[in-house]
């Protein structure tokens, strides 16, 4: 059986519906904080199960019979808290004799423990010394945080401003990151592998041109003043300093095949959604 923990979440439901594609709805388990929420999943068979960060004995009975789990980070922003909740849930697969763990850690947790890295940082090393075997699959920033149907107010107006000095960015979709997870689940030759997990890279500029192209409307490019605040001024600057421009062939090898493409994205992005009775 495969376990997914934070199952009723975005990028864990994905992951679920990867799965149900490769094997019996009976064998996956969904691990989630209020199993209310996963009542679809479980109307499809999967095993709901609670299974609570802040709670270590649900956890343990969540990731009973697992032979491998999939560990996705806690949303927690608060670092302690977010590596103590980690923690727990690596004591629970040792504990429930899970066979194998693949973490969803951050471009850069291998080695750097500072910033937005340094739960991850701290996971990846207690996940090394838990004596689990492990892959860890470090994500980059998801792709919706950027390229998502908030475009469309920039082809109504006709104009598309930011602060990143046109530098490039290497998200990545979470269709792409769950399709990766699962693959790693379900195939061989990914224990004790750290995969750094990069989109196609892109700018501000391309993606000016590219919103023009697909919704066949003029949209300028603007370089705006950075008066953001907060994670996003900081953000801004680390685009504008290029530490979002790393690039890895492992996305690629580990889905068989390319990440989704700018023009793939923003033409999602940008398509009409599909209301109640239509």
């Amino acid at each position: 059986m495969i376990a997914v923990s934070a199952a009723s979440g975005a990028l864990g439901r994905l992951v679920v519906q990867q799965l149900l594609t490769r094997m019996p709805a009976g064998e996956v388990i969904a691990a989630v904080r209020d199993p209310g929420a996963a009542a679809d999943l479980a109307a499809r068979g999967v095993q709901v199960r609670r299974g609570d960060y802040d709670d270590p004995a649900s956890l343990r009975e969540a990731f009973g019979g697992a032979g491998r789990l999939l560990l996705i980070s806690s949303p927690e922003l608060d670092p302690a808290r977010r590596l103590a909740q980690h923690l727990a849930a690596i004591d629970a697969a040792g504990i429930a004799g899970v066979g194998a763990l693949a973490y969803t850690s951050f471009l850069g947790a291998g080695s750097d423990g500072t910033g937005v890295t340094e739960a991850h940082h701290a996971t990846e090393k207690a996940i090394l010394g838990s004596g689990l075997p492990y892959t860890m699959l470090r994500h980059p920033y998801y792709s919706e945080a950027f390229l998502n149907p908030g475009l469309r107010a920039a082809v109504a107006s006709g104009e598309l401003t930011d602060a990143t000095g046109g530098r490039g960015l290497n998200t990545a979709s979470r269709a792409d990151l769950a399709e990766a997870a699962a693959n790693v689940l379900t195939g061989d030759g990914h224990l004790g592998r750290g995969y750094d997990f990069t989109g196609p890279l892109w700018t501000y500029p391309q993606l000016a041109r590219t919103l023009a192209e697909v919704s066949g409307v003029p949209v300028a490019r603007r370089e705006g003043p950075d008066d953001a605040s907060g994670a996003l001024r900081w953000l801004n600057g680390q685009v504008r300093a290029g530490a979002l421009e790393t690039q890895t062939g492992d996305l690629r090898e580990v889905l068989g095949r390319p990440a989704a493409t700018l023009r793939q994205t923003v033409t999602a992005a940008l398509r009409p959604a599909v209301t109640a009775g239509a």
